[in-house]
Order: C-alpha cells, then structure tokens, then sequence
C-alpha cells in the first residue's frame, strides 16, 4: 500500500504530536510559572538545571530519533517484523545508556556546575533541582523509544494521551510538592524535580499497558527478546549516533547560551527563562509537523518513492508555517498577559516583554530550518546532518559571544542569535536536500 503524503495524512501524524507537545510545554510552563511565584533565584536555576538535565537527555533522544527512522524504513517496506526485532535492541541499548547517564549526573553535575555558575544562590538551587531529577532518566530514555515506536508506524495518538497524562500528574505534585500542599512536604525547587520524575514513571507504565492491550504485537514482532543481533546494532548505531552527538551538541550549545546570559546577571537569566518556556510553546507545531516530515520521508524512501521527498517537505513546512503564524498573533495580542503567567513583577513583565517581540520573528523561521533538517535526518545520512549541524552551532555560538563579550547588547539583543541559527540551518539543510546525493542511503 502506498504511503500517502498529502496535507490530510501529514496532519493526521502531526496533530497527536502537537497536542501531546502542547500537555509536555504546559509542564515546563507550570513548572516556570510556580518557580517563578517561588523566587527569582529559582526561577534563574530552574533555566540551568532544566537545560543541563535535556542536554544529556538528548544522548537518549538522539538515539529514539535514529529508531524512528530506522523503523520508519522498515514499516515503509512492509517489513514489520523487522520492526520488533529493531525496538528490542533499542530497548537493550536505551536501559544501559540511561545507567550510564544516571551515573554521570550523579558523580559530575555538582563539579561541573561548580565550575560554571558563578552566583552561589543559583548553583545551590540547581544542585538541589538536578539531584532529584537526574532519576527521571531512567524512565525518560524507555518514554522515548515508545515515542519512537508510534511516530515511525504513523500512530501518533498515543501520544497525545500519554503526555497530557503526563501533564496532568506532573501539574498536581508540582502544586503539592513546590509549595506543601494536601498533606505533602514543603519542597521548593526539589518538589519541581520530583514532580517530573514521579510524571515520567506514570507515563511508562502508561505506555507498557496501552502497547500490550492495543497494539497487535505480534504482527510487529514486540517484546521477542531474541539474542543480539550485532548486525542491527551496527545498522541502528549508524544512524542512531550523529543524531546522539548532533543533539546533545545542540543542547549543549543552548547551556552556553544560559551560562553566559548568567553571567550577564540573575535578572537577565529569569528573563531568559520565562522566554524559554514562551518560546518552546510556539514551537511546538514545528517539532511535530517536523517529526512528520521525518518519518514520512523515511517512509517513501523505503517505499522507493524518491520523487515524494520534496512535495512532502514543502508541504509540511507550509503546515508548519501557518500554525506558527497563528500563535504569534494570537500572543502579540496580550504581550503583557502571556508574560504575567510568569510572574505578577511589573518590572520584571515590562523588560521581558522586548524579548518576546525578538523571538516572535525568529519563530516564523523555524519552520523552514527545522522540517528541512528533519527532511535530511529522513533520508538516513545522519552523518551528513550532524555535520550540518555542527557548521550552524559553530556559527550560532560565534554570533552569542559577539552580541554578549564584543557588543554587549541588552538581553532583547542578545536574543538576536536565534536568527543565525535558524538562518543558517534553513541554508543549509535546503542546500543538502538539493544538491547532495541522498537517495543511495542504506540503513
């Protein structure tokens, strides 16, 4: 059966995962909007360690995004059993991976935010946050291969439900444990880390129960635990490993950016952290419709389809586009309103509020930039996209210390840089998809 790529299909794909990205960035935003009401200072740390804490995540996600892809080929070649086989081995590699990580975070974090925060109050606030919640990883990498699973067969849906789930869960101990409420211990940042561990642990049991009463297992060939196959392993580590790299590197990049604007002052920082969370939530078409694009691309080359790539592509990004359009305008309404969720400080409000006009037009780039790259991830040449990105990081990074060490703008112009990066990217990856030989990839 032909896979279909037409605006229907590529929304049914993308609307699950919008709607369970929107449940998942209503955590964050609760999460900034009672530290927020908490202090500044947690406010500030929470931006630190939240970031810290993704930036090794992404070692995980970067390995569910090459599952994905990798199982997005095989579903698009009818070889569904393959697909079960594919899942386990992740599975294997994911528990270990996710010990590893724990293990780090654990014995390194207090040296290594040590060394870089530079007010004492934030650095203590932080360890207290990442402490507590470096034990969500366990349950985040699994979360992630289920993730995986559903966007490269095209079934969404449940992801919609877990995460809003999720929220839900995470929402009432953020509540209960942030400020001691209905009966429970009065825990501040640390209540905020507990909340998302406890929320990670609810929504893997959720995945364990829906896959095995939902999902035809057998047809996928799910949970066989056959011996290793040391072949798949190096076909899914070819794939799985730039976008590991590519991803914490991204992260990475996005940590430095936090550590220099703390350097800048914990009012610049707080500021940073409520557009971060702003920020995040618009983006959230665009990561969908762009893990949309990623599978159905994956999809149509495993079906021989090469034609399709680009339609696809444009497609999405016009989706993308016009969903993006709709929440800036929807915010630039009430500016000072969408800002106040944050915090009730009218000073606070009125300096952020400049940044938030800044980040409104780089939003509108993304779309371009980030189904693009998710077009070139599509096709399996990982390797090339890591490289890609490591260029337009490179970049990025150059342009932050610029505006912060040589221009020393303001925060509103410091936040410039997410123009360079989106620009860059949007370049490149076109160039790629354009120019380079794509279609012999192999995985």
């Amino acid at each position: 059966m032909s896979i279909q790529t037409n605006y229907k299909n590529i929304w049914k794909i993308a609307y699950p995962i919008i709607l369970g990205s929107v449940a998942q960035n209503i955590i964050a935003l609760t999460d900034t909007a009672f530290l927020g009401h908490l202090s500044e200072i947690a406010l500030g740390a929470a931006a630190i360690a939240t970031i810290f804490y993704f930036a090794i995540v992404m070692l995980g996600w970067g390995f569910g995004l090459g599952t994905q892809i990798v199982i997005a080929r095989r579903f698009g070649e009818g070889n569904h059993k393959r697909i079960g086989k594919t899942f386990d081995h992740a599975l294997y590699f994911l528990i270990v991976l996710a010990i590893l990580l724990l293990g780090f975070m654990e014995i390194q974090a207090p040296s290594i935010l040590k060394a870089i925060v530079n007010s004492d109050a934030i650095y203590q606030a932080s360890l207290d946050y990442i402490s507590v919640r470096a034990w969500g990883i366990l349950f985040a990498c699994v979360n992630l291969l289920f993730r995986a699973f559903y966007i490269g067969i095209a079934k969404t849906k449940v992801i919609s439900w877990s995460t809003a789930f999720m929220a839900i869960i995470n929402i009432f101990f953020d509540y209960a444990l942030i400020f001691g409420k209905f009966g429970l211990p009065e825990m501040g940042i640390k209540g905020a880390a507990l909340a998302s561990v406890i929320a990670e642990v609810c929504v893997l049991v959720y995945f364990i129960i829906y896959t095995l009463k939902k999902v035809p297992v057998k047809t996928y060939a799910l949970f066989g635990f056959e011996k290793i196959d040391w072949d798949l392993y190096s076909r899914l580590l070819k794939v799985s490993f730039p976008m590991m790299i590519q991803n914490f590197l991204a992260l990475s990049c996005w940590f430095v950016f936090f550590l220099l604007v703390e350097k800048m002052g914990e009012r610049q920082l707080a500021i940073s952290n409520i557009i971060r969370s702003i920020y995040v939530l618009i983006m959230v078409p665009v990561w969908a419709f762009a893990s949309a694009a990623n599978t159905l691309v994956s999809q149509v080359i495993g079906e021989g389809n090469y034609k399709e790539v680009m339609p696809v592509i444009w497609r999405t990004i016009k989706m993308s586009t016009l969903c993006v359009f709709a929440l800036v305008g929807i915010s630039l309404l009430q500016p000072n309103w969408v800002i106040s969720i944050y915090t009730d400080e009218i000073a606070l409000i009125a300096e952020t509020k400049p940044v938030l006009y800044v980040i409104f037009g780089a939003a509108m780039i993304f779309p371009l930039a980030i189904t693009l790259f998710n077009g070139v991830s599509g096709t399996g040449n990982t390797f090339h996209a890591m490289m890609i990105e490591i260029v337009v990081l490179s970049c990025y990074l150059s342009g932050v210390y610029f505006l912060i060490q040589v221009l020393q703008l303001s925060i509103a112009g410091v936040w410039l840089s997410e123009y360079f990066y989106a620009g860059f990217l949007a370049i490149a990856s076109l160039l790629y998809l354009k120019f380079a030989n794509w279609k012999d990839s192999e995985i």
